[in-house]
């Protein structure tokens, strides 16, 4: 493994366990390499999962048309989620959990059947869909001021933190995943709002995109994966003391708080 990689892996876990950011790892691994940034994320998943880590699923960034222009890229990435990233739906995130975080409001997958194959079709992914559900990505960025450019993401397992799934399950037949209006509340009040086409055109879209990815890379999507398909509005910044609450049009809500300075 380049010395490179290690070094910028190395980087992005200790920030991630003590909690303070480190500088961008693009200065490292260069800021156009993305196969050095998914060997960062690599290693670090790696790492992850010999101290017992559980990979539930996968999420999927960068699929707003505007944000792949403004970090130079035409596509998409992915990061890993693990068992300890989720967080019960109504639950709180206490504060110093993360470092700077962010939320945003997606549809989420549940898998129903292994998709293992580089040669996938949108047909493979609809019937591979068993339920879709409301959910909130919270982000954080192990980098100093979210000074990000598309290999910072991509080695920082794209920019992940926790993530919360709704109760209500939804059979694809049953929502417009289009058309469907989302608007995310803080204590109440609108921060962002957006719909399905958001996502790459649509979440199934950036879903086969993303199954293909995974299949060809080795860790294809498993029977019982999550995967948070990506945002439907814009990410706002997490404020400690706030409520947040997802509403997405035919499959429900989702919520969950951040706690104040003196929780920590």
């Amino acid at each position: 493994m380049p010395d490179s990689v290690t070094r910028a892996a190395a980087a992005l876990w200790e920030a991630a366990g003590s909690g303070i950011a480190c500088p961008p790892v693009r200065s490292i691994i260069g800021e156009s390499d993305i196969e050095a940034a998914y060997a960062v994320q690599e290693r670090n998943t790696e790492r992850r999962l010999a101290e017992g880590a559980r990979l539930v699923g996968r999420k999927i960034g960068l699929t707003a048309r505007s944000v792949q222009a403004q970090l130079g890229v035409s596509q998409p990435d992915y990061g890993m989620l693990f068992h300890d990233m989720d967080v019960a739906n109504g639950g709180e995130v206490p504060a110093g959990r993360l470092i700077q975080p962010k939320i945003e409001a997606e549809i989420a997958f549940l898998i129903g059947r292994d998709l293992d194959d580089d040669r996938l079709t949108t047909a493979d992914v609809l019937s591979a869909i068993a339920w879709a559900v409301p959910a909130l990505e919270i982000v954080d960025s192990r980098v100093e001021g979210w000074n990000i450019r598309i290999t910072d993401t991509i080695a920082d397992n794209a920019s992940s933190g926790l993530f919360v799934l709704g109760h209500e399950m939804r059979r694809l037949d049953a929502v417009d995943l289009l058309t469907c209006g989302m608007v995310l509340e803080g204590n109440g009040e609108p921060v962002s709002t957006g719909a399905g086409a958001a996502c790459l055109g649509s979440p199934v879209n950036a879903t086969l995109w993303l199954a293909r990815v995974m299949a060809r890379s080795g860790r294809p999507l498993r029977a019982g994966d999550i995967v948070l398909s990506g945002a439907l509005g814009p990410m706002v910044p997490a404020s400690p003391g706030t409520t947040y609450e997802a509403r997405i049009e035919g499959l429900g809500s989702v919520r969950v708080g951040f706690g104040g300075e003196e929780s920590q």
